[in-house]
C-alpha cells in the first residue's frame, strides 16, 4: 500500500466538491489532492485558489501524481484525459458513465495495454458499491437478471410527483437545484443515463460489451395526470426500471417506465435513492438500496475506489473471460400501456397482441404486447407515452416467455 497518494482531479462540481469533503472528513485513507483542473477562471469556488490550474497537461505530465480522478461533464473531454492519463502510467477513477458506456471496451484494452486501473464504482448508482460485488460476490454466480431504479434524479421527481402533488416542472427543478439531475435533464428524465449505468453493469454482470446505441431507452418526460390517476386507483407505483437479463445464450437490456404494484421493495424507494435487484442461481435475489444522486454519495464512491487503488485493486472482468459466446439482442415482445393525444398515432396493427383500448381526457390509450423496437419507434412520436404493464410479458419468440415482474 502506497502511504500517501497524489491525487489530479479533474472538475470541481458536484461530485467534485464533495470527493474533497469526504476526504478530508475520513481517516481511512492517506490520500490529498494536489492540483484540481477547471475550466472557468472566473468562477468562485470554496477552497484556496492554490489548488486550481487550467492546463490538464500541469497534472497528466506530473510524475508525482499517482491517481487522475476525471470528474467533469464533457464525455468526449473526459475520455482523452483517461486513455492520456494511462498512457502516462497513472491509475483513473472517473464517474462518467456516458464517457465509460461508450468507449467501456477501449478502456478496457487500454488498461490490458498499459498495465493500470480504471475503476468507475461512482459511475453506477451512486453510493451502492454494486460493480465490486459484482466483480468479487457474484464472480462465480450464475445471474439471471440486473435491474432496478438506476436513476436518482427521475426518482426523485417521481416521487414528488406522485406523492407530494408537485408538477413536473416544479419537482425536475428542485432536482437541478439540490444537485440531482444532470447539466442536461434530458439524460435523466429521457432515459439516457440509467441506459449508460446498465452498459456498464452487463459488461460486469454478464462480461459483455454494448454500444449504448443497442440498449433502448424511454423515459419518464411523457407521463400524464391520467397515468398518475391509473396507478392511484390500482395501488401501483410508477418507476423507472433498468434492467437486463440472460436468457438462451443472448442477453436482453433496456430501460423504461413501469408500473409496479405497492407492495413491491421498489415501490417504497424514494426520493433520490437507487436500487439494484441481482438474481443468481445461488445467492437467487437479493436488493441493494442506497442515495443514487447528490455530492456526498457520489463523492465517497469515487473516495471507495481511491482507496481500493491504494492496495492495488482492478476490475478483472471475470464475466468476460467465463462466458464469451452471448449476444445482445433486442427480440422481444412486452406489454405495455401506449397513451396518445391525436388518432393514427398508434393503430391496433402496431401490436403483436392487442388485450384492449380507452379514451379519457383527450387522450388514448391502447394496452397489448409490443415489440420493444415497435415502443422506441413510438417513444418519438410527439405526445405519445409509454409505460410498461406491472407484469410485463416478455417473449423472445411465440413460444418461449418469461415473466419479467419486478419482484
Amino acid at each position: 500500500m502506497k502511504k500517501n497518494l497524489k491525487l489530479g482531479l479533474f472538475g470541481f462540481g458536484c461530485v467534485g466538491q464533495g470527493l474533497y469533503h469526504v476526504l478530508h472528513e475520513t481517516h481511512g485513507i492517506k490520500a490529498e489532492i494536489k492540483k484540481i483542473c477547471v475550466k472557468n477562471k472566473l468562477k468562485s469556488r470554496p477552497i484556496d485558489e492554490h489548488f486550481f490550474t487550467y492546463e490538464k497537461e500541469e497534472i497528466l505530465n506530473d510524475p508525482e501524481i499517482d491517481i487522475v480522478v476525471e470528474l467533469i461533464d464533457d464525455a468526449s473531454a473526459a475520455f482523452e484525459i483517461v486513455k492520456t492519463a494511462l498512457q502516462h502510467g497513472k491509475a483513473v477513477v472517473t464517474a462518467n458513465k456516458k464517457m465509460l458506456a461508450e468507449h467501456l471496451e477501449e478502456i478496457y484494452n487500454l488498461q490490458k495495454k498499459h498495465g493500470k486501473p480504471v475503476l468507475y464504482e461512482g459511475a453506477v448508482c451512486g453510493s451502492i458499491p454494486i460493480l465490486r460485488n459484482l466483480e468479487e460476490y457474484y464472480d462465480n454466480d450464475l445471474i439471471s437478471s440486473i435491474e432496478g431504479i438506476f436513476n436518482g434524479s427521475t426518482n426523485y421527481i417521481l416521487t414528488k410527483v406522485f406523492e407530494e402533488k408537485k408538477s413536473y416542472a416544479e419537482a425536475l427543478r428542485k432536482a437541478q437545484e439540490l444537485g440531482f439531475a444532470e447539466s442536461d435533464p434530458s439524460l435523466d428524465v429521457k432515459g439516457f443515463d440509467p441506459k449508460f449505468k446498465l452498459v456498464i453493469a452487463i459488461a460486469h454482470t454478464f462480461g459483455l460489451f454494448v454500444q449504448p446505441e443497442e440498449v433502448i431507452n424511454i423515459g419518464i418526460d411523457r407521463i400524464s395526470d391520467l397515468d398518475l390517476k391509473f396507478a392511484q386507483e390500482n395501488n401501483y407505483a410508477i418507476k423507472l426500471i433498468a434492467r437486463a437479463f440472460k436468457s438462451n445464450g443472448k442477453v436482453y437490456g433496456f430501460v423504461a417506465p413501469q408500473f409496479i404494484d405497492n407492495t413491491n421493495p421498489l415501490a417504497t424507494v424514494r426520493n433520490e435513492f437507487n436500487a439494484v435487484q441481482v438474481r443468481g442461481a445461488f445467492a437467487e435475489t437479493q436488493l441493494f438500496i442506497g442515495k443514487g444522486a447528490g455530492s456526498y454519495p457520489t463523492g465517497s464512491a469515487v473516495l471507495s475506489d481511491i482507496s481500493a487503488l491504494a492496495y492495488d485493486y482492478t476490475y478483472e472482468y471475470k464475466k468476460h473471460h467465463q462466458d464469451t459466446d452471448l449476444v445482445f439482442s433486442n427480440d422481444l415482445l412486452v406489454e405495455a400501456f401506449v397513451s396518445f393525444d391525436h388518432l393514427n398515432q398508434v393503430s391496433i396493427s402496431d401490436f403483436d397482441e392487442f388485450k384492449s383500448g380507452y379514451a379519457a381526457q383527450g387522450k388514448q390509450y391502447m394496452v397489448g404486447k409490443i415489440s420493444l423496437q415497435k415502443l422506441q419507434s413510438l417513444s418519438k412520436l410527439e405526445g405519445v407515452g409509454i409505460i410498461l404493464a406491472p407484469k410485463a410479458i416478455v417473449a423472445e419468440s411465440a413460444t418461449a416467455a418469461v415473466q419479467l415482474a419486478v419482484a
